[in-house]
């Protein structure tokens, strides 16, 4: 047997736990055997009973007596029994476990693991712990014990232990893709990685070691050997990837060259001077569109740091070397923003520039059409109807599209539509550098992680439940002075599920009852794109005072006037997203507040808010978030690509970075990957996969 073979041909079990097994994905041995556990309890080391307290987890070992089973008058069985060892005794419960009575005599010698808990009389009592007789392998007690994720009523922890422990000595079978690699290889790495790669386990044993443990220490060896190898071959990918699509486009790219004193003459324009981290993604930036072969740059920073004057920046230079420009935004009223933003800039320096939405009419259209195909345009600033449209740009040097994720392969279609202009792609999420490495491999990546001097970072507060009518007061008071207030709830509409506020609903009662004299808008991510972008259109030209929102305005809104952000339920949201939905206030010279509504009083809760009252940072918060929460909940995995990790962690910062190096010294030697099969077939199994989805 292999492990390929379904597991209907190995595993002795129903059709209906194979079923459940499929629903996740598992069918073949080499499935399971990559069903890694999630957690693991310490029975290792048996207890005296002299030893044990309440409320602990613990291993102990005995002989069975007194062994019964009764059942209770409201129809509960119950099995008991008494362990005896030479040190005394410890009384033992199962509750409507009858089948402990068939499997068990008096006078088994068995292991023992489970919590210690006070019975009747002040007893010490285990009670219904998981037992094996003694023996050379045990699995689920008197050993490091494997905890699996469950799935339905049928695939517990202690079934999968049962199921994959037999199917170990298989594991040698699995391909062991780092063993591929040469002394000669490894000799070109930094002396730490090299020693890295040198202490990986073979994968069999690493398998092996991560199921059934044989010490805490092997454990953590198991472990990083297959996060190494995950993240090794996720960064091989992307680098793959990347030189791929260099060498395929090399020499394709128009070489933007920067012309003497063009700084200066762009920094006329500018009320301010660029910050040092500003500076540094600009050369990055302007060193790739020297090339002929065609940037594909990734552009980040935080709410607020200049990420746009960099873009204008990059756009000037194209038009100086009579290069057309083209920047993406996701909605009308980002574009527009955007475009409003590049004409103060850009407009005094000859740039000619139109916008391009759904809602402009088809004569205007057509009109902006000739002109780009002309060369009478040098920049054009659109949303997903600049894809749509029949456009023919006569020279496009450069495409900036704002937040990427939310094009997908449309954008490529556009590049690849217009020769191989250089892409720069900016996002405002906050993404630590070597997260970004893993989600953004097949790019390269620039960071603005410094804000401009002189900007007043908002006020957040926890608002405590007895103070909400306090704060809506004082919110009246500032909207009487002219300011406006975004007020953000999680959901659309009511659920009744969970108890907390919609938009819909809060719409309601904060038009009737708490602000009937204001003027209130309602805005979330269920409304039509007309009636989204009319909404907002309508909050930036001061029409509505309050803004009542999903998370929809999370990217990009700018309304200096707004100066208040009221988040309802914000335990329910991530510190990351949290950030960017604070960075929508502050855009102008007052000072701004952002308050925090919860319902939640856990402890963990209320500490990760408070890291929000602390912190201006979003790289910062990010962090944080990463080790309480997990990317997927940080960044929503659907929309930045964060890849699906079995064991590694985006956190593992350390081992991310070496695996990174080890990709780019294999392809290196050997870009076609001739002489690393198993590597070479695992890629591509992960690119078809990508594909499909």
């Amino acid at each position: 047997m292999d492990v390929s073979e379904p597991l209907s041909e190995i595993l002795a079990t129903t059709s209906r736990h194979l079923k459940s097994l499929a629903e996740i994905g598992i069918t073949r041995v080499a499935d399971l055997l990559n069903y890694f556990p999630r957690k693991y309890v310490d029975f290792s080391a048996p207890k005296k009973f002299s030893e044990l307290l309440p409320n602990e987890e613990a291993t102990v070992v005995g002989t069975i007596q007194n062994l019964k089973t009764f059942r209770t008058p409201r129809g509960r069985t119950i099995v008991s029994a008494r362990l005896i060892s030479a040190e005394g005794g410890l009384n033992l419960t199962w509750f409507n476990q009858t089948f402990v009575a068939r499997i068990l005599r008096n006078g088994d010698e068995i292991a023992i693991s489970g919590k210690i808990q006070i019975g009747l009389r002040g007893a010490m009592t285990l009670v219904g712990g998981s037992f094996e007789k003694i023996s050379d392998e045990m699995i689920h007690a008197g050993r490091i014990v494997p905890i699996y994720r469950t799935h339905g009523k049928l695939i517990s922890a202690k079934w999968l232990r049962e199921k994959i422990f037999p199917l170990l000595d298989y594991s040698a079978q699995l391909p062991n893709l780092l063993g591929e690699l040469t002394p000669e290889l490894t000799r070109g790495l930094t002396v730490e990685t090299a020693t890295t790669v040198k202490n990986l386990l073979p994968r069999g044993e690493a398998i092996r070691q991560i199921h059934f443990p044989d010490s805490f220490a092997k454990l953590e060896s198991a472990r990083a050997t297959l996060a190494f190898e995950e993240l090794f071959l996720l960064q091989l990918s992307a680098l793959r990837r990347k030189l791929d699509w260099q060498i395929g486009a090399a020499g394709s790219a128009r070489k933007i060259l920067a012309p003497q004193n063009f700084l200066e003459e762009f920094a006329t324009t500018l009320p301010f001077k660029f910050t040092a981290a500003q500076k540094k993604a600009s050369a990055e930036i302007l060193a790739d569109l020297q090339k002929d072969l065609p940037m594909n740059r990734l552009l980040e920073g935080d709410v607020g740091s200049g990420k746009t004057i960099v873009a204008a920046l990059a756009i000037f230079l194209a038009a100086k070397n009579n290069c057309q420009a083209t920047l993406l935004a996701p909605t009308e009223i980002l574009a527009a923003q955007h475009f409003r933003n590049f004409l103060k800039i850009l407009h005094p320096l000859g740039i000619r520039g139109e916008l391009l939405t759904g809602s402009i009419p088809a004569a205007k259209k057509k009109d902006i059409a000739a002109k780009l195909k002309s060369g009478a345009l040098d920049l054009i600033v659109g949303t997903h109807a600049l894809l749509e449209s029949k456009i023919d740009f006569q020279n496009l040097g450069l495409a900036v599209i704002d937040e990427q994720h939310r094009f997908g392969v449309e954008q490529r279609t556009l590049i690849r539509k217009n020769g191989t202009p250089h892409v720069l792609s900016l996002t405002a999420t906050p993404i630590p550098r070597t997260l970004a490495l893993t989600i953004f491999g097949d790019q390269d990546v620039s960071i603005i992680d410094e804000m401009p001097p002189g900007r007043i970072p908002p006020i957040t507060k926890i608002v405590p439940k007895n103070k909400r009518v306090e704060a809506e007061r004082w919110i009246e008071s500032e909207v009487a002075k002219g300011r406006q207030v975004f007020i953000v709830c999680p959901l659309v509409e009511e659920s009744e599920v969970l108890e907390i506020k919609s938009a819909k609903k809060e719409f309601e009662r904060l038009s009737k009852k708490v602000f009937p004299q204001l003027k209130l808008g309602l805005l979330h991510g269920k409304m039509r794109p007309k009636e989204k972008d009319a909404a907002m259109a309508a909050f930036a030209a001061g029409e509505i005072q309050i803004l009542v929102a999903t998370t929809v305005i999370e990217v990009g809104i700018d309304v200096a006037n707004a100066t208040i952000m009221l988040i309802e339920a914000a335990e329910r949201f991530g510190l990351a997203q949290l950030h960017q939905l604070r960075g929508r206030v502050g855009r102008g010279s007052q000072q701004s507040y952002c308050f925090l509504f919860s319902e939640a009083d856990s402890e963990e809760a209320q500490s990760r808010l408070h890291a929000l009252e602390k912190i201006s940072s979003g790289f910062e918060l990010a962090k944080i978030d990463l080790q309480n929460r997990g990317p997927g909940e940080v960044f929503g995995v659907r929309q930045s690509g964060i890849p699906d990790l079995k064991i590694a962690k985006l956190t593992d910062h350390d081992l991310i970075k070496k695996s990174r190096e080890l990709g780019q010294e294999i392809l290196a030697a050997d870009s076609l990957l001739k002489n690393f099969p198993e590597i070479l077939k695992k890629l591509e199994e992960m690119d078809e996969r990508r594909e499909n989805n």
